[in-house]
């Protein structure tokens, strides 16, 4: 942060303030697009692209400054406007895109076959993209991430969000000497069952999508988003699902719970754990074995060893996420990106028992879930994905917590997305053996 604040402060004075664009404006955001407004000085939000064009036109004008933005949906027209920092909404996530003067594009918006169509006309108009969009990254990331270092750009996920959380922390912890090998994320509640009729309650009182919100209660969120981070850093699962333990105690205690041999034989998981004080945050569980390190690491209140456990106590995605598109932009710099390839999948589970006939609905909702899986199982097993598992047809019947395999469905329509993944497999899994 020391270094990005004073990298825009000098854009700022030099009259050059990083111009960026948001896709989407529902709870997230919204509140990103009001930090970049009124917090980020040396960055100007040129763009809202929204369904929902009043949403962000509110943005704009109950912004510190009042500002009043109009709707665009003209590219001469908004290529204009952005060079005379004058701030625009556009129903087209694409114009935008294409937009001359825009450096960044943050993807707010959730949405995997319009978050593809979004990344591919970055890359085509060489514009650097932070994902705040871990279900697209987490299903074609890989591909896009390839497509993107071909040109010279950067895709990358955020800082605030727990995957962009944990690899800044990993970042210190090996710099500082130690070896991660595991990184954790901290949840206070998992029940793959829950639906957007169990979430709706909890989903008004905060202004959110009841099916957003299921994901995060049903264990499909998390396990986006560990994905994220397997894909970043070549870490796997030690088992389907991760272990995902439930523990009261502090989070520093998880040094007791875990078994260093077995750790270091597997060289680095991902995983995460339920209901830890504090909470909620991130954890990185690392080995240092040197008698002399120890030492030091215990007088510094760390234990005894081998194994230390580090922790970031928040997230705060809303907050951070600008801090991501000047790290990519001003100097070059990934937060969280899948420059492994695809190490780990999210694969989709039968939520209850499916009937043959069913359609899949949307992530969220009431027919399944996802739950982390190494990839390479995915590919030889012909696990269904399930960022690709809407609109999959049953063939036949299916018992609660089965996975799906596409021997089990009737795949949906090609898109833009079941293209990118078919080339994600191609480049990656074919080409492994």
């Amino acid at each position: 942060m020391i270094v990005v604040d004073q990298a825009l402060q000098s854009r700022q004075a030099n009259g050059r303030p990083l111009k960026v664009g948001v896709v989407g404006c529902g709870f997230l955001g919204s509140a990103l697009a009001q930090q970049i407004i009124d917090h980020m000085p040396g960055m100007e939000l040129s763009c809202i692209a929204t369904r929902t064009a009043q949403k962000a036109l509110d943005v704009y004008s109950r912004s510190q400054r009042g500002e009043s933005a109009v709707v665009v949906n003209d590219l001469s027209e908004l290529n204009q406007r952005i060079k005379l920092s004058r701030p625009s909404v556009t129903e087209d996530p694409l114009l935008m895109s294409q937009a001359d003067g825009i450096e960044v594009i943050l993807d707010a918006s959730g949405s995997l076959e319009m978050g593809a169509l979004v990344a591919l006309k970055c890359i085509d108009t060489n514009k650097h993209l932070v994902l705040i969009n871990a279900e697209l990254d987490a299903t074609v990331g890989p591909i896009l991430y390839h497509k993107a270092k071909q040109k010279g750009l950067i895709i990358t996920g955020t800082d605030g969000d727990q995957p962009g959380t944990q690899l800044n922390l990993l970042r210190f912890v090996r710099t500082a000497g130690l070896k991660p090998l595991v990184a954790g994320n901290i949840k206070g509640l998992q029940d793959h069952y829950r639906t957007p009729d169990t979430q709706k309650a909890f989903a008004a009182e905060w202004g959110q999508n009841p099916w957003m919100v299921t994901s995060f209660a049903d264990g499909t969120k998390i396990s986006f988003e560990q994905a994220l981070v397997a894909n970043a850093t070549g870490f796997r699962v030690s088992q389907r699902g991760m272990i995902g333990m439930a523990f009261k105690g502090h989070v520093d205690e998880l040094t007791t719970r875990y078994n260093a041999d077995e750790l270091k034989a597997l060289n680095g998981i991902v995983d995460y754990v339920v209901g830890p004080q504090p909470g909620p945050g991130v954890y990185v569980i690392a080995l240092e074995e040197n008698p002399n390190r120890q030492h030091y690491l215990k007088y510094f209140k760390m234990g005894t060893g081998p194994l230390y456990c580090f922790y970031t106590p928040y997230h705060l995605c809303h907050l951070e996420a600008p801090i991501s598109a000047a790290r990519a932009a001003l100097l070059g710099d990934e937060v969280v990106s899948p420059s492994h390839g695809p190490i780990v999948d999210v694969i989709t589970m039968a939520k209850r028992p499916l009937k043959a006939g069913e359609k899949i609905d949307a992530i969220g909702g009431f027919c399944t879930y996802g739950v982390c899986e190494n990839a390479d199982v995915t590919y030889r097993d012909r696990l269904v994905p399930v960022g690709l598992a809407e609109g999959c047809v049953l063939k036949h019947d299916l018992p609660m917590d089965s996975p799906l395999t596409w021997d089990d469905v009737i795949a949906g329509p090609t898109t833009i997305l079941t293209e990118l993944r078919r080339e994600q497999e191609k480049h990656f899994m074919d080409s492994a053996g």
